[in-house]
Order: C-alpha cells, then structure tokens, then sequence
C-alpha cells in the first residue's frame, strides 16, 4: 500500500472509544501507517507547520480522522488546516505541494446515521463540501469518505453499550481499509 498518514483532529482522543478504536485497527491492519495525534502534539494549538507539511509531502494517501462536531470538523483540525494548508505550499502559482495525493475523511458522530440521512434537512455528504472543495483548491483528489453514527460518548459509562461502539469502530475501520484497497 502506498504511504499513508493518518491525522487525528480528535480535540481529546483518550475520551473516545470509536475514534481510538478504529485507529487501533488501521494501525494493527496496515503496515506503516503514521498515525499523527493533533490533541497530542499540539494540545495549545500551537502547531509546527513546517513539520506538519513536510508530513503531507511526503504522504501519498492522507486520512483525516475525527468526531462531527456542529456538523463540521473539531476547531484542532480546522486549526490544522487553516496553518498547514498556506499559499505558495498547498495551493496558488507555486503551491503545488500536495498535488495528486488523495485525501479521505473518516469520521464518527454521536448522533445516529438516520439524523444524516435526511432526516435533519442534510445528508452526510453535503457536510463534505469544504474538504471537496479544499482538495479541488490544493490539487488533491477527494478520495471518499467513510461514516459511522451513533458512537455517543455519552455511553461511556454503559459497558454494553461500549461493546456495541467497539464493534462499530471495527466495521468502520474495515469499510476503510476496504476503500484504501480499492484505491
């Protein structure tokens, strides 16, 4: 498989069973994959951009992993985005850095699939638009997405209920690396 880098926007990914869960499986599952944790390095939103984009160049697959959020990525990945991807290095007349590479969201809610898929006036996909149009903007390919609802960390305290997370984060992770393969 090719070089993949996986970049958790979780603003706290120890209090999350799903997203913790489905990187256990990618990272048990996929040799050499770099899983990068935003909520640890860079707890202050302080991040190393020269760092941070040296990472994505030499990334052919790039997978942001993260917990909807009012319907949109948590603010640490947002911040992520907003230092990272700058003019002259992602995008404009020099910006050519991340041309080709392909970018998939996966991504979890508490909320159940039901609630996206109409239900609330939006499906899933419309929330996608910005990370569509970013890739369109940085030359990148939007290589697809993977969604699971209903993983509520609300249920933390409810072992049956963890179980059932678990078990959602492990087919989550397979759908992924389904996607992965197919690329």
């Amino acid at each position: 498989m090719s070089n993949i880098v996986l970049i958790s926007g979780h603003p706290n990914l120890d209090d999350s069973i799903a997203n913790q869960w489905i990187m256990k499986e990618l990272q048990h599952k996929i040799e050499d994959v770099e899983i990068v944790r935003l909520d640890m390095l860079y707890p202050n939103y302080e991040i190393n951009v020269l760092k941070e984009q040296e990472r994505l160049v030499t990334a052919d697959i790039i997978i942001i992993q993260y917990p909807l959020f009012w319907y949109s990525m948590p603010s640490l990945l947002v911040r992520y985005f907003e230092q990272i991807l700058s003019h002259g290095f992602s995008h404009g007349s020099r910006g050519d850095k991340l041309q080709n590479k392909i970018l998939i969201a996966s991504f979890t809610s508490g909320a159940k699939e039901e609630v996206y898929d109409g239900m609330n006036q939006f499906r899933i996909d419309e929330f996608l638009a910005p990370i569509q149009a970013t890739c369109k903007l940085c030359g990148m390919h939007f290589g697809g997405y993977v969604y699971t609802g209903g993983v509520s960390y609300h249920d933390h305290h409810d072992d049956e209920k963890c179980l059932l997370i678990q078990n959602k984060a492990k087919k989550h992770a397979d759908k992924l690396i389904a996607l992965l393969e197919s690329i």
